[in-house]
């Protein structure tokens, strides 16, 4: 055998298999083939932090394929991912096969390896890379190796201390309890917020100009005399629409402009995630999984990327298919170009765009195996390249000033009788790149057609108390942008610690989208806060960001970057351990007894969510799924519908008064009625709800 390829999934050793001839044997390593071991420290800190790497026993048995495939062969290929960890894995691999095998003809298989890379898998690009091959990247490695010897100094030394200080099966990491940290400390600003009464006044007037004659519109108040209007009391409000209710309006100025809306930068990771689970209601996990699929489908361009680049040709192609599908006008003047923002673009040189604009249904080119939702991701890439290459959209905005002139000689309000309102309205006069996605994102409001000095009739004054927010709790999307803004972690860290935060029982989702601390999450971040002020410290995260982003240039050493943090760190976990006090974790007890012991429950969270267990653990072990009230029916016995999660997580819906009601269903229960139709079919999983 004269070639022999390695990438790291089947499927994209099928999709490359396409485009390279029978001289060459593709296999899959199925990811890492080495990583740190499992229960040991692992890294040497006497000699220059050097990592022990060893072959997971998991891995063996593939290890030995990918040695023996090895033997003889005139060219290993190396056709790993192209950024730090596709690096990565590329030299374990030929780590591992070196050790394992001997190259044809006795050459050291240093000489005869060739690293290839591609951003997309597509035959032109797997071509050219096999015709411009380079050897493996000694930054990117050490770039990679750094950031795992890190993440394990921080892991290794923290856990086992949360573990004795705090509660058992918790973790630490480098970006992880960043992150939670974010998440607690918008919970406590949440906290302590005091909503703040005000009062919006409105009035609604009608026109009177020709054409316009009978159209009302609403204005709002705006100013009282010079001042800016701040109505705090429903007292004020009242005083305020009883003399907009004796006065003459006239308007006063009137202004329209075009407002010119340009598309979005196609997408970055980051960005597809916050679209993903905006858009789609999509975990960032879950977004990642389908686009990964998608790239080694061909479908796509790489999916890791901080770049906002476009390769010329790809916006060749976006721009004749907008002509030709939309119009010339529907056209950017002049080829569109995004900046570069991330340090570290330059790992992966492009955006995230299909490879071909021409397929819009996965049909075309996945197989005929495309679900639901790898459609829902490829249309949000496909629009948003097509998008960004589209004439920007023309929205007229037009703001109406209206005076109100207290007619009586005694006002309610010290305002010389001079009130101003202002009505906004808009229209859009050219929907551009709108016209990709159907639906424009903006609401047309458009006002009467009235004239300046005109005079117009007053209909109805309304007033509204309204208070002042809290900051928003974050969203998983706004939780990877706050992270993205903060240079925490880089893109292929965002999901995998998201889903870390749900795993430990950090974070729990409540109301629609938003995520919330748990008491677990909140002592966990309260602990590492106290002793450990850096770790979780974003300027800190930021600065160590910068110098791993440095190694990874070739600008700075592994080993200094490593002691420079280490030894600090080291002596302040063995000065927590002696003397940090253990922390308590609240509970919220419930008026629920245990049935066994008597003693109350408690809500105590795990990996899947709340469930209820016996505040006398450990002698009582007793736990239950925790129930949430539907306000349904059942439709068996009468009884409550709950909400409940089995032990792995799932959700379903059944009767409280299980186990004697043994009505069930997967779905959520839109009314009784529909309840109805499922209970025959839905009742048979009852008794198997623990083990899904």
């Amino acid at each position: 055998m004269k070639n022999l390829v390695i990438v790291e999934s089947p499927t994209k050793a099928r999709t490359l298999s396409h485009f390279l001839g029978p001289e060459y044997k593709i296999i899959a390593s199925m990811g890492h083939v080495r990583d740190l071991p499992r229960g040991e420290f692992g890294v040497d800190v006497e000699k220059n932090f050097e990592p022990k790497y060893v072959i997971p026993k998991e891995k063996i048995k593939s290890v030995n394929v990918l040695a023996k495939e090895a033997v003889g062969v005139e060219k290993l290929w190396l056709a790993t991912d192209p950024d730090r960890e596709g690096e990565a894995i590329a030299w374990n691999l030929l780590q591992v096969i070196g050790g394992k095998s001997q190259p044809k003809v006795g050459r050291p298989l240093d000489e005869s390896y060739s690293r290839v890379v591609f951003h997309e898998i597509t035959k032109e690009a797997v071509l050219d890379a096999f015709s411009n091959p380079r050897k493996l990247d000694d930054d990117l490695v050490s770039a990679q190796q750094a950031r795992r010897v890190l993440d394990r100094l921080v892991g290794y030394k923290l856990s086992p201390l949360l573990w004795k200080k705090v509660k058992s099966g918790l973790s630490a990491g480098r970006v992880q309890s960043v992150a939670l940290r974010l998440v607690v400390d918008r919970e406590r600003e949440i906290e302590v917020f005091k909503p703040q009464e005000y009062w919006v006044v409105q009035a609604e007037l009608e026109s009177q100009s020709e054409g316009s004659k009978g159209k009302v519109f609403e204005a709002t108040l705006i100013k009282i005399g010079a001042e800016k209007a701040e109505v705090k009391n429903k007292e004020q409000a009242d005083k305020i629409v009883a003399d907009l209710e004796d006065a003459n309006y006239k308007v006063l100025e009137i202004k329209t402009k075009d407002n010119h809306k340009f598309p979005n930068p196609p997408f970055t990771t980051s960005t597809l995630q916050q679209a993903g689970a905006n858009k789609l209601s999509f975990t960032p996990k879950r977004t990642m999984r389908i686009a990964q699929d998608l790239y080694e489908q061909g479908l796509i361009t790489y999916m890791r990327t901080d770049s906002v680049n476009l390769a010329p040709q790809a916006v060749d192609a976006a721009r004749k298919f907008i002509e030709t599908e939309f119009g010339k006008n529907y056209l950017a003047s002049v080829p569109r170009g995004y900046k570069v923002k991330s340090k570290l673009a330059q790992e992966a040189h492009e955006a995230i765009r299909p490879t071909n604009v021409q397929v819009t249904h996965l049909r075309q080119g996945f197989g005929g195996q495309a679900s639901a939702d790898h459609q829902k991701l490829y249309d949000l890439i496909w629009k948003r390249m097509v998008a960004c290459q589209m004439a920007e959209a023309i929205i007229a905005e037009t703001s109406v000033d209206v005076s109100a002139q207290v007619l009586s000689s005694k006002f309610k309000v010290q305002s010389d009788g001079n009130y101003l309102l202002r009505a906004t309205g808009q229209k859009i006069e050219f929907d551009g790149w709108y016209k990709v996605y159907g639906k424009p994102p903006v609401k047309e409001q458009v006002l009467p057609d009235v004239r300046a000095n005109e005079m117009l009739d007053l209909v109805k004054v309304n007033s509204e108390q309204k208070f002042t927010e809290p900051p928003a709790r974050f969203s998983e999307a706004t939780l990877i942008r706050e992270l993205e803004k903060n240079d925490i972690g880089r893109p292929s860290t965002y999901a995998p610690t998201i889903s870390t935060l749900y795993d430990r029982a950090y974070i729990e989702r409540v109301e629609e989208k938003k995520i919330a601390p748990t008491p677990v999450g909140k002592t966990t971040a309260d602990f590492l806060v106290k002793y450990f002020p850096e770790i979780v410290d974003t300027s800190f995260t930021a600065g160590m960001e910068d110098d791993l982003d440095k190694i990874a240039q070739g600008k700075q050493e592994m080993a200094p970057t490593m002691e420079k943090f280490w030894e600090p760190f080291a002596k302040q976990v063995e000065k927590v351990a002696e003397e940090a006090e253990k922390m308590k974790v609240v509970v919220e007890e419930t008026d629920e007894k245990c049935e066994k012991c008597d003693k109350p429950m408690v809500i105590r969270y795990g990996r899947y969510g709340k469930f209820l267990a016996c505040s006398g653990f450990p002698e009582c072990k007793n736990t239950k799924t925790l129930s949430e009230p539907t306000g349904l029916t059942c439709p068996t016995d009468g009884g409550n519908i709950v909400m409940k999660k089995t032990r792995r997580g799932r959700t379903f819906w059944g009767c409280e008064n299980w186990p004697k009601c043994k009505w069930a269903s997967w779905t959520k229960p839109a009314t009784t009625k529909n309840t109805e139709k499922k209970t025959e079919s839905t009742e048979k999983i009852v008794f198997n709800t623990e083990n899904k």
